[in-house]
């Protein structure tokens, strides 16, 4: 019985580390391969976290400097590649779309050569533009590329309203939809907090100060952007965000998580990968889900889908 479970991380930097050590600590895999195009800095983190796996805590995981032949028998792999904003630039991840689109290109027409079996799981900004281009400039399976999306501003969310009411996070249901970016929402409508509805959590807490959306949905964005100038990237919440998908196609759970793919018809829109509800499985992408959505949120998202197409079309992608 052959168990064995390959991943590859495509991009050794800030968030790619940071992936490979989760996937580690979580043990997902029997053997990790990083691929960079400083093959010293993917060398370096690959012999890091195999030192790492002598804890006898640990599974024996095979770290290793990789290439593009590793993705002939992957099953999983995560691309991380490109650069990300940095402290003190203009905040919007959009910016990023015409360098990265021509990374992911790059990438990409190096997977296809050798696999389009694996799950392709994509971390690289902007995460819409370049959930796109790998899903639709290249004959890959769609059901096997999902993008990241916005489960990490779910989980910012989660953590948001849970340090307001001092709650377990993980009490916190709902989710946040749209772009990877500035003009994520918070899907009010669907949200609860351990079966309470959420309008209601003040009542319940005996909070004097009401809930206001509006400052919730400031935060879930700006926040992003206040550990980058502080600390200088992000990468420990999106590594756990990885994970969770690689989990749920790993485990053949039929998790439903907002993630971002193609949409191809959902909510009248088209030609843009967004995040909406989705089930994974280890088929990849099992199906996708038109939550009943307010007026207002569905304005939101349809604006969500001309900024990631703005972006799109001024990287000349069509």
């Amino acid at each position: 019985m052959n168990n064995r479970r390959k991943i590859v991380v495509i991009g050794a930097s800030n968030v790619g580390s940071a992936v490979a050590n989760k996937i580690a600590d979580f043990q997902l895999a029997t053997e990790v391969a990083l691929i960079d195009l400083n093959e010293d800095k993917a060398w370096g983190e690959a012999k890091d976290s195999s030192h790492a796996t002598s804890c006898v805590y640990s599974t024996n995981i095979k770290f290793h400097l990789g290439d593009y032949d590793d993705c002939k028998d992957a099953n999983i792999i995560v691309i991380t590649a490109g650069p990300s904003i940095r402290p003190g630039e203009t905040p919007d991840r959009l910016k990023l779309a015409g360098t990265n689109a021509k990374i992911m290109q790059s990438v990409m027409s190096e997977i296809v050569k050798r696999t389009k079996e694996a799950m392709i799981i994509m971390i690289t900004n902007p995460l819409d533009v370049a959930t796109y281009v790998v899903s639709t400039q290249f004959d890959y399976p769609r059901n096997l590329i999902l993008g990241t999306g916005t489960l990490l501003e779910t989980y910012r969310f989660r953590r948001i309203l849970a340090d307001k009411y001092q709650v377990d996070p993980k009490n916190i249901n709902g989710y946040v939809l749209g772009e990877h970016g500035n003009s994520a929402f918070v899907a009010w409508s669907t949200t609860s907090c351990a079966g309470f509805p959420i309008d209601d959590l003040d009542e319940y807490f005996h909070h004097t100060e009401r809930l206001s959306h509006e400052a919730v949905e400031q935060e879930l964005v700006q926040v992003a952007y206040d550990v980058i100038n502080r600390k200088g990237f992000t990468n420990t919440g999106i590594a756990m965000a990885a994970c969770r998908f690689i989990k749920s196609v790993l485990y053949d759970e039929h998790t439903i998580l907002p993630c971002s793919a193609v949409l191809e018809g959902e909510y009248g829109i088209k030609d843009v990968a967004l995040s909406i509800p989705r089930m994974v499985c280890a088929d990849g992408i099992m199906r996708s889900f038109e939550v009943h959505l307010s007026d207002d949120e569905l304005e939101k998202l349809h604006a969500a889908a001309q900024s990631v197409r703005s972006a799109l079309d001024g990287a000349g992608v069509k």
